[in-house]
């Protein structure tokens, strides 16, 4: 009735439905809207009141920590990241990327000179080709797709068009540049239009498909160069890794390389974040991976600690939030890029050394080449689930990693979210490891406490590896 409030309803009496007295009399009645707890369809979920008054539930923070510690040991029991391998090369994987243009497909080069394209939603080989005599030193693709270019130790750079490749199960190279001297990689420049790569060896050398000399030569007086990568956000960027320890910075548009920096020991490979242009990531033989901002080298933003031996190989995820580093102590590691250890560690009792890593294009799965043949696809979230996910479940994963944040640094959460099981010799290495550096620093501290004051100054963690930079 027009009488009824939210709550109550009051409904005024008439005299003679009163029958005793001629004032008017007022009843309160309740009220409950049906649409409050009926359903509307059979398929929706029943409708429950609940009263959020803190007053009436005095055990929600236990029940919420309980929750949560559930929770993250449920990511440790849904862990299993191993999703499957491609097995096809006679030797050891040196080199892989992914199609720019194509989720699925992945190109890689081994040491015995071959190249595979393939799909890994089948896990079939759609093309192979003997492209080199030797190591296959590095593959690189142009934006559209259609242009691959490889370079090996027979010290030829040889173009592939990629859709032939595909469609006939083999290929002959549509182009073939022979060099002066032995190639240790090469990179395509990024770009819709651009016929731009970049290969190293002696030197660092800028050329264009359509010529058989390069267009300009880099060199800083260093040892042979191991490694050359575009950036492909500032897309004329590109930076080097020499035998002498160097990283250096180049424009492709000037004469000269702009600067470097002179690291403790040797970098095997550098990634550029591709949504942080000035942000690079570099892998060294001192088991630790560094961040840079190209435009302050003194020091690195993070210092990324974890694998037990020489790091090989870094690749940033699309997402630019995280990287995954390769190693010679046969695992793999996901690092976010602001934390100074990993997320995750991945191996198996088979895999060997690891040469080359890589995102896939929609940065759910992660692909690695290594040396006993064989290239592995994981899941870059160990826990999560393949295949469709309905709006329930993902409404329920979505609440537990706020609870997991939220009581991320409570012990026991925070020890069963770090737990990893490793190999044997992971361990005794790690642990060796930690002993050295723990005496080496009690001996630094009691040089400075024994010292005239100042006189050993203290060096941060970031600042030990650097040892010099150079315009």
């Amino acid at each position: 009735s027009s009488g009824i409030n939210a709550e109550y309803g009051e409904v005024p009496l008439t005299p003679h439905q009163n029958g005793i007295s001629s004032h008017a009399m007022k009843v309160k009645v309740l009220n409950r809207n049906p649409n409050d707890y009926l359903k509307t369809r059979s398929g929706d979920l029943p409708k429950l009141p609940r009263n959020v008054d803190p007053t009436l539930h005095p055990h929600a923070a236990q029940r919420e920590y309980t929750a949560a510690l559930n929770a993250v040991k449920l990511e440790r029991v849904f862990a299993k990241p191993f999703v499957g391998s491609l097995d096809g090369h006679r030797d050891g994987v040196y080199s892989m990327l992914t199609h720019p243009k194509r989720l699925p497909i992945l190109i890689s080069g081994s040491c015995d000179g071959e190249i595979k394209i393939w799909n890994v939603t089948t896990q079939e080989c759609l093309s192979s080709v003997v492209a080199h005599a030797g190591f296959v030193r590095g593959i690189g693709i142009n934006q559209p797709g259609d242009t691959l270019i490889s370079v090996g130790d027979d010290q030829m750079v040889k173009l592939w068009n990629v859709e032939d490749a595909m469609s006939k199960g083999s290929a002959t190279p549509t182009h073939t540049i022979v060099s002066k001297g032995l190639l240790t990689g090469v990179d395509y420049q990024w770009g819709a239009s651009t016929d731009t790569f970049a290969t190293c060896g002696s030197t660092v050398g800028i050329w264009s498909v359509h010529r058989n000399e390069p267009l300009r030569t880099f060199d800083w007086g260093v040892d042979t160069v191991t490694s050359v990568t575009y950036n492909k956000v500032e897309t004329y960027m590109l930076a080097s890794t020499a035998s002498d320890r160097n990283i250096i910075l180049y424009d492709g548009r000037e004469s000269q390389p702009l600067r470097k920096v002179v690291l403790a020991q040797k970098t095997n490979q550098v990634a550029f974040n591709p949504m942080e242009a000035f942000n690079f990531t570099a892998a060294c033989d001192d088991n630790n991976l560094y961040t840079f901002d190209m435009r302050k080298l003194k020091s690195p933003l993070n210092v990324h600690m974890g694998h037990a031996m020489a790091v090989l190989a870094v690749a940033y995820s699309p997402t630019g939030r995280e990287f995954v580093s390769g190693s010679y102590d046969k695992t793999i590691r996901i690092f976010p890029i602001g934390k100074g250890r990993s997320k995750e560690v991945y191996h198996t009792k088979r895999m060997q050394r690891v040469f080359c890593t890589q995102y896939s294009a929609d940065s759910k799965f992660i692909l690695t080449g290594s040396d006993e043949t064989n290239i592995r696809m994981w899941k870059s979230l160990a826990w999560g689930q393949l295949g469709p996910v309905s709006s329930r479940e993902r409404a329920a994963f979505d609440y537990n990693k706020r609870l997991i944040d939220r009581y991320s640094e409570h012990p026991q959460v925070k020890r069963i979210k770090r737990h990893r099981n490793l190999p044997k010799m992971i361990k005794s290495i790690s642990a060796e490891h930690m002993t050295i550096r723990s005496a080496r620093k009690k001996k630094e501290d009691n040089r400075r406490r024994h010292s005239k004051a100042g006189s050993v100054p203290l060096v941060s963690e970031r600042s030990k590896h650097v040892v010099r930079e150079e315009e």
